[in-house]
């Protein structure tokens, strides 16, 4: 059994003023090191992938939309006609990351 996250770097991510109290107040790294632990615990794999283009690449046909700003919630890949809600887009992508393009992956424990 493999758990795929990003590898989001905090620091990076505060960067937005919009989102930095939200993000300091989520105790990302703390739900994090959580995770490793019960990942190392039950026997399960973590994998954290590289988040570059997660949300803006079609997990369909593999276009890259681009950037859009945080408010666009869901877009159709101009490519292929898939409508994608953003989240489920990247976590799709995310796992594409982490099961098919070993290059991407750092497994975190095994």
């Amino acid at each position: 059994d493999v758990i795929a996250i990003e590898d989001l770097k905090v620091k990076n991510l505060q960067k937005n003023h919009c989102l930095a109290k939200a993000i300091a107040n989520a105790s990302w790294s703390m739900f994090r090191q959580m995770l490793e632990y019960k990942c190392e615990r039950y026997g399960k794999e973590l994998i954290a992938v590289n988040p570059k283009n997660t949300s803006r690449i079609c997990s369909k046909c593999g276009f890259n939309s681009g950037a859009k700003p945080l408010e666009i919630r869901e877009w159709t890949c101009p490519n292929c006609q898939v409508h994608h809600d953003r989240d489920i887009n990247a976590a799709v992508n995310i796992l594409h990351k982490a099961t098919l393009n070993g290059q991407e992956l750092a497994v975190v424990n095994s």
